[in-house]
């Protein structure tokens, strides 16, 4: 537990003291995770589910016991994070609030994300299905991955493409220079009223 308070020093400029940084859900959730983790390992029946869903009563994270995680796991905000069962999570990983790792609902066996060492999954990001994101990659708040994104690579958007790849930028993200969605609809809905006339 002390890798796990440790990181969040080194990652939440918002951590001050300790005491503070015992309030927070997201170590609570990876202390709860750790206990039924352990205990589902070795085979007991009901409690580690039970362990699990007491924690999410108390700090609004969803921790399968299933999932294996690795050490200074930092959980930051934490609301609505969900982690299902065969997900695997390397060293080092940094997830904001509202971040799924969850199954498509269609396969069997391994159905979560596998996701690297030194990662960062931003807010409300959902990794869907038996996929992998590289280590040392970021995936930017919203986006919604379903397929394997490369080491070194920041993702970003709905459905998720590569923005980044091994360090290089491979189109700029220029945020003033979106489309204007409601506009680009009613020029479609316009032209499709005059062709049916």
């Amino acid at each position: 537990m002390f890798d796990d308070i440790k990181v969040i020093f080194e990652k939440d400029p918002a951590a001050k003291n300790i005491f503070e940084v015992l309030l927070y859900q997201g170590l609570w959730a990876i202390f709860f995770h750790r206990v039924a983790h352990f205990l589902y390992g070795i085979g007991i029946p009901f409690f580690p589910r039970l362990i699990s869903q007491i924690s999410r009563l108390l700090t609004l994270i969803e921790i399968h016991p299933g999932a294996k995680i690795g050490n200074r796991f930092f959980i930051d905000h934490g609301n609505g994070v969900v982690i299902g069962e065969t997900a695997v999570i390397g060293n080092d990983v940094l997830i904001y609030q509202g971040v799924t790792l969850g199954g498509t609902g269609k396969e069997k066996g391994k159905r979560h994300p596998t996701i690297g060492s030194n990662v960062v999954i931003g807010a409300e990001a959902i990794v869907l299905g038996n996929i992998t994101i590289g280590d040392n990659s970021r995936i930017g708040a919203g986006a919604v991955v379903t397929k394997d994104v490369p080491p070194n690579s920041t993702a970003v958007g709905n459905p998720a493409r590569i923005v980044v790849f091994d360090g290089k930028k491979l189109e700029t993200l220029a945020h003033a220079d979106l489309p204007d969605m409601v506009e680009d609809m009613e020029k479609r809905i316009k032209n499709l009223e005059e062709k049916l006339r």
